[in-house]
């Protein structure tokens, strides 16, 4: 019966056509090759196709965090859902949606032109996002990770930002908005090490 089928199957698959969301850019979700292994701390990951030297938002691709469910969004996986795309953004060379995410003092201290300005002058860009803390004070959630870029400069050199990215929640209480309930970015610190 299942020989039967097969090449049926094989058709149907052949002539499906592609949906928009098929269409849609992947999900910056940690896959097995940049998850962070046992004990290591860290996971880094890959550099996907380079976007224009330019850094600016030009809609593709569209790396806002994906929604997930309630429950995920309240626990560790949200923060890292935020921090992950804001990641993918600088790797991608999409500064102006990495900016977008940062919290409006952060956005006060960068314009987006000085914080595209920060990798304008890199090649190779990686961005490892180790896994981090989360605790709870006051009514919201804290996740705090450590964050390091590293690229090379005009002559070859390798240079190394590290800092601290922080992410804020306000926990499900009555008077938080929908906005204040979601991670967002409360604090980035930026360093070079050369």
């Amino acid at each position: 019966m299942f020989a039967a089928l097969a090449p049926a199957l094989m058709l149907m698959a052949c002539e499906r056509t592609q949906t928009p969301e098929d269409a849609a850019p992947p999900a910056p979700v940690e896959s097995p090759s940049n998850q962070p292994k046992a004990g290591s701390g860290e996971g880094t990951l890959p550099k996907a196709v380079p976007g224009g030297r330019s850094g600016t938002d030009d809609g593709s691709p569209n790396l806002t965090p994906p929604e997930l469910t309630p429950e995920a969004e309240r626990g560790v996986e949200g923060a890292r859902n935020i921090l992950l795309s804001f990641a993918r953004a600088i790797e991608q060379e999409k500064y102006d949606q990495a900016w977008a995410l940062l919290s409006p003092a952060d956005k006060r201290k960068w314009s987006s032109t000085q914080f595209a300005a920060l990798f304008a002058d890199l090649g190779k860009i990686t961005v490892a996002v180790p896994g981090g803390t989360m605790e709870g004070a006051a009514g919201s959630t804290y996740y705090a990770a450590p964050i390091a870029i590293t690229g090379n400069d005009k002559e070859g050199r390798p240079v190394r930002i590290e800092g601290q990215a922080v992410l804020r929640r306000v926990n499900d209480v009555g008077g938080a908005t929908l906005e204040q309930r979601r991670w967002h970015f409360e604090m980035l610190t930026l360093d070079w090490t050369h």
